[in-house]
């Protein structure tokens, strides 16, 4: 018999009513047959409510109040919920029709997994349609400590995106089951460096979330959300007691990476490894997920 893990899904919104609906949609055409969804909106006065009251025979929690900014909404949101996988969605971005499917089917065959995310991050435009795809090498705990997903760092591989990235509540309740509001932007990537506290992050080839560019959106405040990443990454690597290998310092100070007859020699050196989730048997009725670790570089 197949199994249905239930979803909690909460979205955060504040007069997004342009996107609301379209957001609201991607979530309830999954059909999954067990999921919460959760949307907390800040006061909006734009006509995001009538929206939100058109869907509320769907949802599991609404209400419409003053917050103190996106990630209160979001604990609020969770406060409400009981699932054992958790996301948040926020009001301008998108699923894909097969996210939850994907999400559920790989959490239920592969219990070791804590959380998931993609290799395969989407673009949306302000329309709505799909800009582009972004194709990442890999996730590491290590190449999280080096700064590899932070923006504009001399390491930086991409990012974690969070429109892509499922978790399981347990792993959750190990971080006091909250985001942390001191962080008026990162507080995405402190929660992921909280969860590295726990366990590492799979992904999936398998695009599952996507990311709308649109001119209010506040991940435009590129320096602010560095300043609050910095600070969050330093505390984890305060607590792994971490610095960089000798080695991989001397390879990224000479950029010894960059250079092709040199790279092929020294990739030992600058690799990470990563745990990858592919499909086996996809021509047949017995297909199934598999965990493989892979190696990943900086290039």
């Amino acid at each position: 018999m197949v199994k249905f893990p239930k979803f909690s899904i909460v979205t955060p919104s504040f007069n997004q009513y342009q996107f609301l609906e379209a957001t609201i949609q991607s979530v309830l055409s999954q059909s999954h047959p067990n999921l919460e969804y959760i949307i907390i909106d800040g006061g909006s006065t734009d006509g995001s409510l009538e929206i939100i009251r058109k869907y509320e025979d769907h949802l599991h929690f609404w209400c419409s109040e003053p917050d103190q900014g996106q990630y209160d909404a979001i604990n609020k949101g969770f406060a409400h919920s009981t699932g054992e996988i958790m996301a948040w969605l926020n009001s301008d971005d998108l699923y894909y029709p097969w996210t939850l499917k994907t999400v559920s089917s790989i959490f239920e065959e592969l219990p070791e997994v804590e959380w998931l995310t993609t290799l395969t991050p989407g673009l949306w435009d302000w329309h709505g349609f799909c800009k582009a795809f972004h194709k990442m090498p890999g996730y590491s705990r290590e190449a999280f400590l080096y700064g590899c997903y932070i923006p504009q760092n001399k390491n930086n591989l991409g990012w974690i995106q969070q429109e892509s990235t499922f978790w399981r509540r347990r792993l959750w309740q190990k971080v006091d089951s909250h985001i942390r509001t001191n962080y008026r932007l990162a507080g995405d990537f402190d929660l992921w460096a909280r969860f590295y506290l726990h366990a590492e992050l799979y992904a999936t080839n398998s695009p599952l979330g996507g990311f709308r560019i649109q001119a209010n959106q506040r991940s435009r405040q590129v320096e602010d959300y560095i300043y609050e990443a910095e600070h969050s990454l330093n505390q984890l690597r305060d607590f792994f007691l971490w610095s960089p290998q000798v080695n991989r310092r001397l390879c990224s100070l000479f950029r010894l990476n960059h250079i092709p007859k040199i790279r092929s020699k020294i990739r030992k050196i600058y690799n990470y490894k990563g745990k990858r989730i592919v499909r086996e048997k996809v021509d047949l009725p017995e297909s199934y997920w598999k965990v493989e670790e892979f190696d990943f570089y900086q290039i």
